[in-house]
């Protein structure tokens, strides 16, 4: 377990916003094996999956998105108690269980599950796992799969976008 202080700043770049940079040493310990994948705790809050994203000098930083600062009330600048550790976890975040009910029913479903990138599968994860409601995640969980199987294992966001349409959620 990896203990620092950060700061929350701005990232300078065209794609993330807002995060802490961790320390050089930390980054490296974390890292070595090649895999990127943390749990990571903020002023001693719950822990959450997250990733060290290159900050491109060698140094990685974490993202912090509005919806977890506006829950910790975390604002620009605020001095942050950070705790690391390495994800374990088989998919870099929970599986929620509506999706591995359904993938251990459909076995051409899980087939094609796991064919896909683990960073398509956490996005596939995330979106089904962000509902509150059990019906959402699981009619999210169908779609995901029926248009897997649909495409052959193909994954396009925008199909799948439509497709979540035209189920209506």
């Amino acid at each position: 377990m990896h203990k620092f202080v950060a700061t929350l700043q701005k990232i300078e770049s065209q794609v993330w916003y807002t995060g802490f940079l961790v320390p050089n040493d930390i980054g490296e310990i974390l890292t070595q094996d090649g895999e990127k994948r943390v749990m990571c705790s903020i002023n001693g809050n719950k822990t959450f999956h997250a990733a060290l994203l290159p900050y491109g000098n060698g140094s990685f930083f974490i993202l912090v998105n509005k919806e977890r600062q506006k829950k910790l009330k975390l604002i620009e600048g605020c001095e942050l108690q950070i705790t690391l550790e390495k994800d374990t976890s088989k998919y870099g975040m929970p599986m929620p269980e509506e999706m591995e009910e359904l993938l251990a029913q459909d076995p051409e479903g899980n087939v094609l599950f796991h064919k896909l990138t683990m960073g398509k599968q956490r996005s596939l994860l995330h979106i089904i796992g962000k509902p509150k409601s059990t019906n959402i995640r699981l009619n999210k969980a169908l779609t995901i799969v029926n248009y897997l199987k649909s495409t052959g294992g193909k994954l396009d966001f925008k199909e799948l976008n439509v497709a979540f349409k035209e189920n209506k959620f």
